[in-house]
């Protein structure tokens, strides 16, 4: 088989699996198993097959077997577990992926028990060549458990002494999840996932922080499997009881998860609007302001008249401030192009918590201990995640050490103290732990973006990662409290179809709302689903009848429904509590216009025009409205003003008409010519506009037969003046 009918043989079994069709999942693996040759595993398909009839026999028979749902999800999770192993034995061989490669790698070295690891690992460090050798040693323990097979119990035991071991650096924990991590994303391995629950319960943060981001990311690919083992069930529980706020911290993760959805969107804001501006500015500011004196002690309350040009940028950088103060990965634009270092060509290493006693730096942050504490609060006090932090150094690395001295004189103390400040204030306002996982998601996204060979990996970032739909989770994220801060966060991040479900999740339990009921209406009008918006606001307006905003939505969607008599009652509503209102007023004329009803239409469109004489937003409806009445004095004065001032297409076309009207056939044909111009010549286009308008042609008074004479004088016009 080829490694495309390897993966389609895969996909399906799975399909059938996750949509509980077992006989036929059993039908395709067998196919998997001879076209893949795999022959090894046909005993272990034989049995679960035999089981099966046995069940189905037994329950045929009228008996009731207590044992049997067990029995079905023990087979259903063989098969899956089963597909597994001849996938991975299938592509051992033949696939180029990185996963299948190193694999291959450590198959053909002299493979190391966890125990010898272990002792490896637990070499004092502090001379270089035991520095290295650790190093190594990590390096080797992360693919090892990364490509591993399903583990045996003595693998087991051997990676739990490795975790519970408390004189180990926090690398190696931070290492050992986050291999497990990342295998469980090539394979469901019921004892990996065992082991991230045990790391999920030590005392160290950075460790237990990635293996809950861990537990939680394998729960979400394998959703349709979890259900299967009480065991999860069970150690989730268990977690529970000894973590005290564990809903608080799966809170947070799904909040930087959200977050990480928007890195690209930062990245082009920062790109096209911010950077750019900021670079349009610099040469002029700089002449005027000596940034090195530029400190909060020397400011006066005054505004500088130079920075009225920064009013724009000013509110972008507002924007981007209260970005990083949220946690945003704004950094991700600052350091993409800077992965390319040797160091990043070792996959391990973008997980590696960052450290400057890393030997890739040698001793060239240990001779100036005043640059290497400098260094250090930088990257301490900042959004920096551990991959941006050794991008950092490494670009020091490549800067000669006079310019790197003279870029560390350019921070005084004042400036180190600020950082430091910044630093504790970071720290108390978010709290350590949701920084780790901040930071350990922007090492997972960079990963799984940037990594040379990131295309060989499924990227998390583009599959649904909503942990909070999850049924296994919903007993730990189910509160009112974490539903709605959820919701409200994929609301003001325009994520309207994810805030729905859980909006409507919580309108299950909270009836008397009408904040809630706003928001369903909110996102299902955002989300094109008018009618179901309708209903949310009408509910809404029953719980609270003086809702300004939810009176005008209410409207706005029975307009767009084609019932304007529906919309006109609640824009009437909207008037008596905002009399002077010029968006309702105009609205209400659009009603009474679409109602036909062009006199009373022409009433509001009037009071708008008087009440705003600057925008001149009602002249368009006032104009046709005349027309239509058959006022064509008055049309023709707006349409004089209308053409005058920015007139499109549709205006030169009525214009046109009303000309015709008063019987000015130079004039109409002059203001049509000009409406075919504007549409770059255009005349079929043109042809169809005024067709549609024929029957108002006919009720203002031109003769039917006049119509196809005025279109052929046109287009003789229109040729005369081509041939000239």
């Amino acid at each position: 088989m080829t490694i495309q009918e390897i993966n389609k043989a895969y996909n399906r079994i799975i399909g059938s699996l996750d949509s509980r069709e077992l006989k036929n999942a059993f039908d395709f693996l067998q196919g998997f198993i001879a076209g893949s040759r795999e022959y090894s595993f046909q005993d272990k398909l034989d049995e679960a097959q035999e089981t099966y009839r046995y069940m189905l026999r037994y329950r045929g028979e009228g008996a009731k077997d207590p044992m049997q749902e067990q029995i079905y999800n023990n087979l259903v999770a063989s098969a899956y577990e089963l597909a597994d192993l001849v996938k991975h034995k299938a592509l051992a061989i033949e696939s180029p992926l990185v996963y299948y490669s190193h694999r291959r790698n450590l198959q053909t070295q002299q493979q190391m028990s966890y125990t010898n690891l272990h002792s490896m690992l637990s070499t004092p460090v502090g001379i270089v060549k035991e520095e290295v050798r650790f190093e190594a040693g990590l390096i080797v323990l992360f693919h090892k458990i990364w490509v591993s097979n399903p583990l045996t119990a003595e693998e087991v035991a051997g990676i739990q002494d490795i975790l519970t071991d408390t004189a180990l650096p926090t690398s190696v924990g931070a290492q050992t999840v986050s291999a497990l991590m990342l295998g469980l994303q090539m394979a469901f391995d019921k004892e990996k996932l065992m082991l991230l629950f045990d790391a999920a319960s030590l005392d160290n943060e950075e460790i237990r922080v990635r293996a809950l981001i861990g537990i939680l990311l394998t729960l979400c690919k394998y959703r349709k499997r979890t259900a299967l083992y009480p065991q999860i069930a069970n150690r989730l529980a268990a977690l529970d009881e000894k973590t005290p706020n564990l809903t608080k911290a799966i809170r947070t993760i799904i909040l930087r998860f959200i977050l990480a959805r928007e890195t690209e969107k930062i990245t082009r804001k920062l790109q096209d609007e911010i950077i750019p501006e900021m670079m349009k500015l610099s040469p002029k500011i700089s002449k005027k302001i000596n940034l090195k004196d530029f400190n909060p002690e020397q400011l006066g309350d005054e505004m500088n008249p130079e920075w009225q040009e920064m009013s724009s940028l000013g509110k972008k950088m507002e924007e981007f401030s209260e970005l990083q103060q949220e946690g945003a990965d704004v950094m991700h634009s600052t350091f993409v192009h800077l992965k390319n270092f040797p160091f990043f060509r070792e996959l391990s290493n973008w997980f590696m918590p960052f450290t400057t006693s890393h030997t890739a730096f040698g001793d060239r942050f240990n001779k100036d201990s005043a640059e290497k504490q400098m260094l250090d609060t930088m990257t301490t006090a900042g959004f920096m995640c551990n991959s941006d932090k050794y991008s950092f150094y490494f670009s020091m690395m490549q800067l000669p050490e006079a310019h790197r001295s003279m870029m560390m004189n350019q921070f005084d103390s004042q400036a180190n103290e600020m950082i430091q400040q910044s630093k504790e204030e970071l720290i108390s306002k978010r709290g350590k732990e949701e920084i780790i996982t901040g930071q350990y998601i922007q090492d997972l996204y960079r990963f799984f973006k940037l990594y040379p060979s990131h295309l060989d990996f499924e990227d998390i970032f583009t599959s649904p990662i909503d942990f909070h739909n999850l049924p296994i989770l919903q007993p730990y994220i189910s509160d009112e409290e974490s539903l709605t801060t959820i919701a409200e966060y994929y609301l003001r991040k325009n994520y309207f179809s994810d805030a729905l479900i859980i909006y409507n999740r919580l309108s299950e339990h909270i009836q008397g709302s009408d904040i809630l009921f706003q928001k369903i209406g909110y996102c299902k009008q955002m989300g094109g689903d008018i009618e179901g918006a309708l209903e949310a606001y009408l509910r809404a307006d029953l719980l609270n009848t003086e809702s300004k905003w939810v009176i005008r939505r209410i409207a706005g969607c029975y307009r767009t429904l084609k019932q304007p008599e529906e919309a006109l009652k609640y824009y009437r509503r909207y008037e008596t509590l905002s009399p002077d209102n010029l968006s309702a007023q105009i609205s209400i004329g659009h009603c009474y216009l679409e109602l036909k009803n062009y006199n009373e239409a022409l009433k509001y469109y009037f009071k708008v025009d008087y009440l705003d004489n600057k925008s001149h937003k009602a002249w368009r409806p006032i104009a046709w409205c005349s027309f239509l009445t058959g006022k064509y004095d008055q049309a023709r004065n707006y349409y004089k003003k209308i053409t005058d001032s920015q007139p499109d297409t549709q205006d030169y076309l009525n214009a046109g008409h009303t000309e015709w009207a008063l019987q000015n056939i130079k004039g109409a044909l002059s203001y049509y010519k000009q409406a075919i111009e504007a549409d770059d010549y255009d005349f079929n286009k043109f042809r169809e506009q005024f067709i549609q308008d024929i029957p108002d042609l006919l009720v203002a008074g031109i003769e039917e037969n006049e119509v196809p004479l005025m279109l052929d004088q046109l287009q003789y016009t229109l040729d005369d003046t081509s041939n000239r």
